[in-house]
């Protein structure tokens, strides 16, 4: 699992390197490293936490997390500061795994790569961290709750009139420049669908797309979430006016601009089920939970 030998002339030496998947033998993993908010949210959702020692930067969940060494960003996590904490494991995503993967490698620190696109790999994530770690079955109720509450949300709006959204996950602040939006091929975008919508932005490899001013009038969608980072103000500015510059938009025209604050929105772990949930209250407000 990575362990590490220290001499003055070589630094840092891989001795061994042990899969945690050997026919069970091998003992489940001690001090772990989370690199993403959805990693840390789903290690402690099956129980694995409190070997959780260093998480990302972004990382704010459980509240524990407060407390714990910080590794770094998104793609540029600290490999001395990792090094030095002697993981065992260091969990991943694979959005992450080409900026990290190999480095870790390098060093002999054992990484699991967990999907993170579809809400299919939401799934698999949680399986695949509850093997890891030795929790498979609490993984297995985990994934149980939150396919149960999903299932509740597309029961509550199956019978609900189709409704066009756009959902924004950037942009420049006080402006419509630099939109990014979700689009089909997302696990966001499936949560849209199981709430009574459908995403109207084209398909993309990312599940995310740039748009124009331009493109979201051709779109024309019937609600826009617009998903605020950080605090609500951003700025000081009102979400809801910035899209008063498109009032051809029928969105916009009809008041179904929906500015959200939520800091478990764009991760692919148990949340989902929250982020299905709120949706639903948005585009059906009558199948509010």
């Amino acid at each position: 699992m990575g362990i590490l030998a220290f001499t003055k002339s070589a630094g840092f030496i891989p001795l061994a390197f042990l899969a945690c998947a050997v026919a069970g033998a091998a003992t489940a993993p001690q001090r772990i490293i989370s690199t993403s908010p959805s990693v840390t949210e789903i290690l402690y959702g099956v129980g694995a936490f409190d070997r959780v020692v260093a998480v990302s930067e972004y990382c704010t969940y459980p509240p524990a997390v407060k407390s714990l060494p910080r590794v770094g960003k998104w793609a540029d996590s600290n490999l001395e500061e990792i090094v030095s904490l002697h993981p065992d494991l260091v969990i991943l995503t694979h959005a992450q795994a080409p900026f990290l993967e190999g480095h870790l490698r390098d060093l002999g620190i054992h990484s699991l790569s967990v999907p993170d696109q579809t809400l299919k790999d939401v799934f698999a994530a949680i399986d695949l961290i509850g093997k890891a770690t030795g929790h498979e079955a609490q993984a297995r109720e985990l994934s149980t709750r939150v396919h149960a509450r999903l299932d509740a949300v597309r029961a509550r709006t199956r019978a609900l009139p189709r409704r066009r959204v756009l959902l924004i996950v950037d942009r420049t602040p006080g402006t419509l420049h630099d939109l990014y939006a979700v689009t089909k091929g997302g696990f966001l975008a499936d949560l849209i669908e199981i709430a009574g919508g459908d995403s109207v932005a084209a398909p993309a490899k990312i599940g995310y797309g740039k748009l124009s001013e331009e493109a979201v009038v051709d779109l024309n969608p019937q609600i826009i979430i617009d998903f605020v980072h950080g605090t609500s103000s951003r700025l000081g500015e009102n979400a809801r006016a910035v899209w008063g510059d498109l009032p051809e938009v029928e969105a916009v025209r009809t008041g179904q601009v929906y500015p959200v604050n939520n800091e478990f929105l764009p991760h692919p772990s148990q949340f989902v089920a929250d982020t299905a949930e709120l949706f639903a209250g948005i585009i059906h407000r009558e199948a509010a939970h």
